[in-house]
């Protein structure tokens, strides 16, 4: 063998023998960066199963993290590994990183703990103590979470004037700890008939609730006008009234449907926070105080505390927070004319509204709903024929295609239109059959005068004069409304009953007067609850809240049904798009208000004659409704006067000039226009 051959075969020797000793001197047992890891995962899950500890069963460990965090919301935190330090050959001190996500802010409560590792026989083992788990956490003791309300914020009307803020109310209930259980049922059924509320029903609630429950059965108003006195709680064994304060309006009517409430959250309200809110909580139950409630509540703040396992008292105090307390919402409302239309309304009996804005500037300033709502927002979500207040779209797609106030319209008293026969009211006087010109046909009302100039406009037309005058153009005014719907097409019949604001022609109070504020405008108005500033919220109208009823046919808009979309409704539930920029003018909205002007001058709505101040101009409708011989009718006015646009509705009417000729001149005369 030469030289060379022998130099490579120790060379391959020598290899060899290296890695066979490199092998023998490899350590593939688990690491302390291992055990720590696996630790950390086990911390988080709230089981430590795959991990060892050097003096407890790992079930034993597990079950303490759960007793720890049983009280606890959240339950288990973000565990990480910061480091290891290897202190010796066979053992090892693991830094953990903790994490608790403790509400929907970026206030998380973190902290870092150390757990002292020993390797033995290959398996690394964790000295086992709570304070690995919570830091400075002791045997026996528990974690919870307490709260601290931010205060809320109030709700404003015009000049900043406060509407919504917390007002004084006592809490009235039974306490259970103050009357026999013998006797709890019958205290119950006697404070339930003092307050007027169910007997049976509050007595099955004061049985249901624990020993020492102290159980509400009403929340009163505790200023001047209450009128269930302390001494006649006081006289039922175990009643008590506890004073406290919430958030509420001026009176308990004002803007009730529009402003909502504010209460402990209902079970539907937890489960829709994902976590937000728990029982007990309180918060906005309706209305803005609901759709707003993010921006009003602010954030509370926040307090983990350690409590002994047999007690309730804190033993420590680990993580604070302070409150961050709400903002107010700033509205347009006008607390005097809301008042206002609440107090004109009050003695109707059927569903009724009344809406102002102010035309420069599309504010809303009054959405007033009678007693006969019943609850419902009829000013923003009811959904009625307007009758022949639609008249003035229709009046301004008649100019739009030649049309003067002058043009001759033929006025006969009665036209069949493919069969069917339309009329003008009964009360239309005699003086006015025949052809007159547009304006005396706008002034009278005539239906049957429309009607024959259904030729000279298409449905095409109607929909583009009512979008240019708001009808039918939705907008985020911050809570859910109704803004109307025309047909985009209807021919014979349908395309007449559009001409006289019937058929499937169907407005909200709120869409009407943003109609008749268009007019004082000059230029399509678009209406706003909520003040410049007043809303952090980018879709301040998300959600649906009330109801309102699907549109069919000659629909009433009562109460039942489904309700309206987020913020409001297109046009017409078929188109799509955004709606094309008004076209309204200056001069069409001129001569719109020289047709209104006749109205009270020599039309339906001469009573507003006498209201005080500025000029006023109208418009009377009476829309039919339902099946009946003779047909109930819907009653609508809708008035300008200077800068202020006002639609008054009432469901069940005669005449809109008889029914709410008397509501209008009421609300004009009192808002010193």
């Amino acid at each position: 063998m030469s030289r060379m051959g022998k130099l490579h075969r120790g060379t391959g020797l020598i290899v060899v023998a290296l890695a066979l000793t490199l092998t023998a001197c490899t350590d593939d047992r688990p690491t302390a960066e291992d055990a720590a890891g696996t630790l950390a995962a086990g911390l988080a899950d709230l089981d430590v199963g795959q991990s060892a500890f050097s003096s407890t069963a790992a079930a034993e460990v597990s079950a303490e993290l759960v007793t720890i965090t049983e009280d606890f919301a959240p339950v288990s935190p973000e565990v990480t590994v910061g480091g290891v330090e290897e202190t010796g050959e066979d053992t090892a001190t693991a830094t953990l990183d903790y994490v608790w996500d403790l509400d929907a802010t970026d206030r998380d409560w973190t902290y870092s703990t150390t757990a002292e590792l020993t390797r033995v026989d290959d398996v690394w083992q964790t000295a086992w103590d709570p304070g690995i788990f919570v830091k400075d956490l002791l045997p026996e003791e528990k974690l919870a979470l307490t709260s601290t309300p931010a205060d809320r914020g109030d709700i404003t009307g015009t000049d900043g004037e406060v509407i919504v803020t917390e007002r004084p109310v006592l809490r009235v209930g039974i306490d259970k700890t103050q009357v026999p259980e013998a006797e709890q049922g019958a205290s119950a059924r006697a404070l339930a008939i003092l307050l007027d509320v169910d007997p049976a029903a509050f007595a099955d609630q004061v049985a249901a609730a624990g020993a020492e429950a102290f159980v509400v059965a009403l929340v009163l108003r505790d200023d001047a006008d209450r009128t269930v006195t302390d001494a006649q709680i006081g006289a039922i064994e175990g009643a008590l009234g506890q004073p406290g304060t919430l958030e509420l309006g001026p009176t308990r009517t004002f803007a009730r449907e529009l402003l909502g409430s504010v209460g402990e959250a209902t079970e539907e309200l937890v489960e829709q926070s994902d976590g937000a809110l728990e029982a007990g909580d309180i918060t906005g139950l309706s209305g803005l105080q609901l759709q707003h409630n993010e921006q009003l509540a602010g954030t509370p703040g926040l307090e983990v505390i350690t409590v002994a396992a047999d007690t309730t008292s804190a033993t420590q105090r680990l993580f604070t927070t302070a409150p961050v307390d709400g903002t107010d919402l700033a509205t347009t409302l006008d607390p005097r004319l809301q008042d206002l239309g609440e107090q004109v309304l009050a003695d109707e009996p059927s569903a009724s509204s009344i809406v102002a804005i102010r035309p420069s500037t599309g504010e809303i300033l009054a959405a007033a709903n009678g007693p006969g709502s019943e609850g419902f927002q009829t000013a923003l979500l009811g959904q009625y024929p307007p009758g022949s207040t639609f008249k003035v779209a229709t009046a301004l797609a008649l100019l739009r295609n030649g049309f003067t106030r002058e043009t001759p319209t033929k006025c006969t008293e009665e036209l069949s239109v493919d069969g069917r026969t339309f009329n003008n009211a009964s009360t239309y006087p005699e003086q006015f059959i025949g052809t007159i010109p547009l304006l005396e046909t706008f002034a009278q009302s005539c239906n049957t005068g429309f009607i024959a100039a259904r030729d000279e406009v298409t449905q095409a037309d109607l929909v583009t004069a009512a979008e240019d005058l708001g009808i039918g153009v939705p907008a985020s005014i911050g809570t859910p409304a109704f803004f109307g719907t025309v047909p985009t097409e209807a021919e014979g019949t349908a395309h007449a009953a559009t001409m006289i604001g019937q058929g499937e022609v169907l407005v909200s109070p709120l869409s009407l007067a943003t109609m008749a504020a268009s007019v004082g405008a000059g230029s399509r108005v678009t209406p706003t609850l909520l003040a410049i500033g007043g809303s952090a919220s980018s879709d301040p109208g998300s959600g649906t809240a009330g109801g309102a009823p699907t549109p069919s046919g000659t629909a009433t808009g009562t109460p039942s049904g489904t309700a309206t979309g987020d913020t409001g409704e297109s046009g017409d539930a078929g188109r799509s798009g955004e709606t094309p920029p008004s076209s309204f003018t200056g001069a069409e909205s001129a001569t719109l208000q020289t047709l209104m002007g006749a109205v009270v001058e020599q039309g339906g709505a001469q009573l507003l004659q006498d209201v005080p101040g500025e000029p006023v101009l109208a418009k009377t409708g009476t829309a039919e409704f339902g099946s009946d011989k003779p047909p109930r009718t819907h009653a609508w006015v809708v008035a300008l006067q200077g800068d202020l646009a006002v639609a008054v509705f009432v469901e069940e009417g005669e005449l809109g000039s008889t029914s709410g000729g008397p509501l209008m001149q009421a609300f004009l005369t009192g808002s010193g226009s």
